[in-house]
């Protein structure tokens, strides 16, 4: 782990370079560049807010605000566009760049690097819009929103883990490419993004409080929503402990793997 963790510090200019340019070929013939990707979270959030803002925003407790169910809306959406677009790209990674894998010698670890980058890249970019939208809204935000730092880093853990385990997989079952985006989509629904906690039924909360994401959009929804930072007790630090586990297990594999990726692409 310790041997990846450096490749990824020797080979830091090809990362940061591979992100840079990975935005520069996606937006160089467009007129609104970097823009586009903000227009598509932002446009979703806008349509459920739309649609559902009447009937759900009233089950929306200690929050006065007209737009209380559009920020909780964009408190989940941020954590979640990291997660499934961190996941999504990692799934993928190896059997898109099988030529440069046959062809280049380098460390396979810069690959979700680099994918894990370009993520965060976008990530920022909205949370930065987002900020920007709270103040027109007339929620502002306080200094909880530093909150966010550290979740970040847990969803990034996370999605890293699953990631590079479920790529790898990918490799030899390319099943596992065509199951991965049915699971998110079932995983977005079990995840409290566009309906609030408290409309769950009792029988079906217990199951879902085993999603780890449950918990971490729930901080989101603390830090960005009310204000507050998110509740840290037993909950948070088995939350942490499965994140680094995770990533460590999907480390683990791909080192494991690693050297049979080029023989199976």
């Amino acid at each position: 782990m310790i041997g990846l963790l450096k490749n990824i510090w020797l080979y830091r200019h090809f990362i940061l370079s591979s992100i840079k340019n990975e935005f520069l070929v996606r937006f160089s013939r467009s007129r609104l560049g970097a823009l586009w990707m903000l227009v598509h979270p932002l446009t979703q959030v806008l349509i459920y807010a739309l649609v559902l803002s009447n009937v759900l925003a009233a089950k929306l407790p200690g929050v006065s605000n007209h737009y209380a169910y559009a920020i909780y809306l964009l408190a989940g959406m941020l954590g979640w566009n990291l997660f499934s677009e961190i996941v999504s790209r990692c799934l993928t990674i190896f059997t898109d760049q099988g030529n440069l894998i046959k062809k280049m010698l380098f460390p396979r670890i810069t690959l979700p690097a680099i994918a894990v980058g370009s993520c965060l890249v976008n990530n920022v970019l909205l949370m930065i819009a987002m900020i920007a939208v709270l103040f027109v809204l007339g929620h502002p935000p306080g200094l909880e929103m530093f909150w966010l730092f550290p979740l970040t880093l847990l969803v990034i853990a996370i999605a890293v883990g699953a990631g590079l385990t479920l790529g790898i997989l990918n490799v030899f079952v390319r099943d596992i490419g065509q199951v991965v985006p049915i699971f998110l989509q079932i995983l977005f629904w079990f995840t409290p993004i566009v309906y609030p906690v408290n409309i769950i039924p009792e029988n079906l909360k217990s199951l879902v409080e085993y999603n780890p994401l449950y918990h971490i959009i729930g901080a989101y929804h603390q830090v960005i929503l009310y204000n507050a930072p998110p509740q840290l007790d037993a909950t948070a630090v088995l939350l942490l402990a499965f994140a680094l586990g995770l990533l460590a297990f999907g480390l683990f594999i791909f080192r494991r793997a690693a050297p049979e990726i080029v023989d199976s692409l």
